[in-house]
């Protein structure tokens, strides 16, 4: 049996293909279309999948959709109702496209599919796609479910239980009472993009102080011991549509907004931590109650406040339950994965197995990928410069040389990830032992700010030699901090007392892997294995019989404001428009020093605050 999950029209449309309850692929809208975050009817994406499955649409099943448009329009015309005449711009803006497209959507999902499907569409709740993408992908027979966002219909959080190939929320708080658009307004705020510049505000926090924490829960919100949350709606202005915060908000923090790009403050940083920290209080309380409310020792999670890795690993090093597992793709493209398999599982009552502790999300690679010929046949029409490897071995001898001379390498390999996360198949690598890579890469190659911490890939036996993380824990997807360990840092010494700011990445070097030691000595840490990962295994492996270091820094394949890369014409051009040194396309290797046309790039005016120079 076919099934194809669909989410679009709000944030990160995507399309997923479950064939009897196997995930055969899985993929973003903005990979296709390379409008980031895109959130159009994922059309590309449907596409990929079919062909991926080797069907066509009248050989679907079902079809389901990621949340109930129709309950979602009610809470939109009940807000504007509540607060007109302001927002009637909002509104003005929002109909057309609701009243064309958004309440016709078996309509719109036929015309996609060509009409060629006569089959029947589904809507779970918003919140039911995040928890069935969260439970049953899990490697857990049982786990209670938590999930955070900013809004679906009406829920912005929920909790509940899932046993065997049932999914069970008991609970949920409701709009506009939301960590998610909390976090959000704090990141529109401190001048980064709603929706993509949470990361950005996360990376930001740990070169600041929490000294509005207080003021944060004590003025903005009532937090209770369970987690759940009012927000003080007179600080706020997201009912409104335009934008998140008002006047009160701008005078509580001394100001006005951060315009975008603007020179950053100590201000943004202050504020940064103290909406971290305020977040993660809410998610360990939360994560405390349902523990104890549910009495299951394993938690899963979704949404997108489950991509603070910060908070996940508070949880985690906290020992509130001794197995958690994220979605990789927690954001609402994880809704089309979860609308699909909540349909497998839950409406047609079929069995989900668990029988090796391991999940069923296959390392998340459920994208395209492309053959040596696809490859060469591109590589010759570009008239690209080229080396081609027959011998795999002799290849990643060659990289691991690369890199470990300073050298940034793009890695193009096999399936394309399925989430936010770059995880060794769309990858730029480094050395992390480099004290000046983080800042090279980001501003060289990603043209971006230099604080924004990268992650350490590393092999998953050595893990817990460098990372406070147990023997053998597994993060293949990139969703936990842990610390570093104490006998891999370095000492600080007298130069460094009283440094603080973005001056605490610049001036000190805190480990002997720096490049992805943060700030306060944490890391986002990947594990690789070589079942999950295969040829990524075996790089790092090659790396650390070459250096004895087990780990490279990994991040995603791409600049600054657009997606990911998805095919090798995205890698080639990433490459070429960035001071990248080496591209391995599957089996073949350029040098940039060999292309025609081949330039230095130059960091524009905003980068270059954050100059290590």
């Amino acid at each position: 049996m076919n099934i194809l999950g669909i989410s679009a029209f709000y944030h990160d449309s995507a399309a997923c293909l479950v064939r009897d309850g196997h995930v055969v692929a899985a993929a973003e809208q903005e990979r296709f279309s390379r409008q980031k975050h895109d959130f159009r009817f994922p059309q590309d994406a449907v596409n990929y999948c079919l062909e991926e499955g080797g069907i066509s649409p009248s050989d679907l099943d079902l079809v389901a959709f990621y949340d109930k448009p129709l309950l979602k329009f009610e809470r939109l015309l009940e807000t504007y109702l509540a607060y007109a005449p302001v927002g009637l711009r909002s509104f003005s803006a929002a109909i057309p496209l609701w009243a064309r497209q958004k309440l016709h959507l078996p309509r719109e999902i036929n015309r996609s599919l060509g009409g060629h499907y006569k089959g029947r569409c589904i809507f779970p709740e918003h919140h039911e796609s995040h928890a069935a993408s969260a439970f049953f992908p899990s490697p857990f027979e049982e786990a209670a479910i938590l999930t955070f966002d900013g809004v679906g219909e009406w829920a912005t959080a929920s909790y509940g239980v899932g046993r065997g190939n049932r999914i069970e929320l008991t609970h949920e708080l409701r709009f506009p009472h939301s960590l998610g658009l909390l976090y959000s307004a704090f990141t529109y705020f401190c001048g980064f993009k709603v929706n993509s510049g949470e990361y950005k505000l996360m990376g930001l926090a740990p070169y600041g102080e929490p000294r509005y924490k207080d003021m944060i829960l004590s003025r903005l919100m009532d937090l209770k011991e369970d987690g759940s949350l009012r927000l003080d709606m007179s600080y706020f202005r997201y009912c409104e549509g335009l934008r998140m915060t008002g006047p009160k908000f701008a005078k509580l923090f001394g100001g006005p907004p951060r315009r975008p790009e603007a020179r950053l403050t100590q201000r943004e940083m202050d504020i940064a931590a103290s909406v971290q920290a305020v977040t993660e209080e809410v998610v360990l309380r939360a994560a405390r109650h349902v523990a104890a409310e549910t009495g299951l020792r394993n938690l899963v999670m979704a949404g997108g406040c489950a991509l603070n890795c910060v908070a996940n690993g508070r949880i985690l090093a906290e020992g509130i339950y001794e197995g958690l597992w994220i979605q990789p793709a927690s954001s609402d493209a994880g809704g089309a994965l979860g609308a699909a398999l909540f349909a497998w599982h839950q409406l047609l009552d079929k069995p989900r197995r668990v029988e090796d502790g391991r999940d069923r999300q296959q390392g998340s690679l459920l994208g395209p990928a492309f053959t040596d010929g696809q490859v060469r046949s591109f590589l010759d029409h570009a008239g690209a410069v080229y080396h081609h490897y027959d011998d795999e071995d002799e290849l990643l001898g060659e990289l691991a040389d690369q890199i470990a001379s300073g050298k940034v390498v793009g890695h193009f390999h096999g399936r394309m990830e399925f989430g936010p996360r770059a995880l060794g198949s769309r990858s730029i690598l480094g050395d992390a032992r480099s004290p000046k890579m983080q800042s090279i890469i980001n501003r060289k190659i990603k043209f971006r700010e230099s604080f924004r911490p990268f992650a350490p890939s590393v092999l998953r036996e050595d893990a817990c030699e460098w990372f406070t993380v147990r023997p053998n824990e597994d993060s293949p997807y990139m969703l936990l901090v842990a610390g570093v360990r104490p006998q891999k840092r370095l000492p600080e010494d007298d130069a460094q007392e009283g440094v603080r700011g973005i001056d605490r990445l610049l001036k000190v070097v805190r480990s002997s892997v720096p490049a992805v030691t943060h700030v306060d000595y944490s890391a986002r840490i990947q594990t690789v294995d070589a079942e999950r990962h295969g040829r990524y295994y075996r790089l790092l492996r090659r790396f650390k019989e070459k250096t004895g270091c087990p780990m490279l820094i990994n991040t995603s394949f791409n600049v600054r404001g657009e997606p990911i890369v998805c095919t090798p014409e995205h890698a080639y051009r990433c490459f070429m428009a960035t001071n990248m040194d080496v591209l391995a396309l599957e089996n073949y290797l350029l040098y940039k020093q060999e292309q025609p046309d081949a330039e230095e790039h130059e960091v524009d005016e905003y980068l270059a605050q954050f100059d290590l120079d």
